[in-house]
């Protein structure tokens, strides 16, 4: 336990350094808990997330790095490889490909790109899924959009 302290404290002063080098990421950890973190993420331009921003979840195991983190999303995304109600994200670096070289940074940027380039086969959102393997990319978008519209947009007023 000690160890991992240790690391998410150095990738914590690593973030502070970071901030203005990647302006599509905030990284924060809790004040009283080392072990949970949050994240802002800028939804990828030329996607139909672009010009949102999308909260994420880290619940940090205390086995990290040598465990992935368990991360979600809080903000509603329609998306083939995120579960509609809980955020669940399936990405094969957080499950069986996972390597102690990755950072909670370097998943965030993983997510982005995830988000830009779905893969529909292993859908955890069976309908945002199907669209996609049925080729209604227009279809896809447009719910996409819109779910970023409502959930992930600035609220003006």
């Amino acid at each position: 336990m000690q160890a991992s302290r240790a690391r998410l404290f150095k990738e914590y002063k690593e973030v502070q350094r970071e901030k203005v080098a990647d302006p599509d990421i905030q990284l924060a950890c809790d004040d009283t808990n080392i072990f949970k973190w949050t994240a802002l993420i800028k939804g990828p331009s030329e996607t139909p997330y672009e010009g949102g921003v999308f909260q994420l979840a880290f619940a940090v195991p205390e086995q990290y790095p040598l465990q992935p983190p368990q991360v979600r999303f809080l903000t509603k995304i329609f998306h083939p490889n995120v579960h509609f109600k809980t955020g669940e994200i399936c990405l094969d670096i957080l499950k069986n490909a996972w390597s102690p070289a990755w950072t909670l940074q370097s998943v965030c940027r993983a997510i982005i790109a995830l988000m830009a380039h779905p893969e529909p086969d292993s859908p955890l959102n069976c309908d945002s899924g199907n669209l996609l393997r049925s080729g209604d990319i227009r279809g896809f978008h447009s719910m996409a959009r819109m779910y970023t519209r409502l959930a992930a947009m600035p609220k003006k007023g």
